[in-house]
């Protein structure tokens, strides 16, 4: 079965993950994150792609990411993907895959998920019990979202502006929504819509991406469903 075009609206933000393959460890030295990092960073500035939000894990790496053209995600992962498979095989004395397919992606309402999605790419090493606090976590955008460290990866969305009038004020804003972690049902949403490529919105977002897209952003109710009693006396009423 052919493959269905991503979900791209130049403009609008993106949930990307790309795993090692079969989960296999794909960062082992600093050395090797240093170097998934600056490719991330000349990508995104070659292939016209704003970053907000980025973690770096032993097994995977996530982006946060808007980009200004259509073919802007595909390839800086085009790009990340053949530069670090390049510099990974040949330090290690190996040939061959190194990544898990295709990278995952959602397309997501800026308005009710950008600051969410942010929260969860940064809350991963605390969820994988790498650290205690994202704070402790050296590989991610954390330190400059909450606390304005100097990161030339990271470009600020125009939702983490309205968090405060102030530069302080807004990072002392993204900080504090980390006082407790994102609720089971956010997190499953975010998990689905990026493992599955649907969008990440409501329905009225959704209802536009399909009218620009001319797409469907959800999957259809099964065939099983759709046979049961209960849907067909419903499809029966005036």
């Amino acid at each position: 079965m052919a493959r269905l075009p991503r979900f791209i609206l130049p403009g609008f933000p993106q949930h990307v993950l790309q795993r090692g393959n079969n989960r296999q460890q794909i960062l082992f030295r600093e050395d090797d994150y240093r170097f998934l990092r600056e490719k991330i960073g000349t990508a995104a500035e070659k292939f016209a792609c704003r970053i907000h939000a980025y973690c770096l894990m032993p097994n995977h790496f996530h982006l946060l990411l808007t980009p200004l053209h259509e073919d802007g995600i595909g390839k800086l992962m085009q790009y990340v993907g053949r530069y670090y498979v390049q510099y990974f095989n040949s330090g290690n004395d190996r040939t061959g895959t190194l990544w898990e397919g295709r990278y995952r992606a959602t397309l997501l309402d800026p308005v009710a998920w950008m600051i969410p999605v942010s929260q969860y790419v940064e809350g991963n090493p605390v969820r994988a019990g790498l650290v205690a606090a994202p704070a402790d976590y050296a590989w991610s955008s954390f330190a400059a979202n909450a606390t304005g460290a100097p990161d030339r990866l990271v470009t600020a969305s125009a939702d983490y502006e309205r968090l405060g009038r102030g530069r302080k004020t807004r990072q002392a804003a993204y900080a504090k929504g980390f006082a407790a972690p994102l609720d089971e049902a956010r997190l499953t949403r975010i998990r689905d819509a990026t493992n599955k490529a649907w969008v990440l919105g409501d329905a009225a977002f959704c209802a536009m991406v399909e009218e620009r897209l001319n797409r469907r952003t959800s999957p259809r109710a099964r065939g099983g469903d759709r046979r049961s009693a209960a849907y067909r006396m419903a499809a029966a009423r005036p």
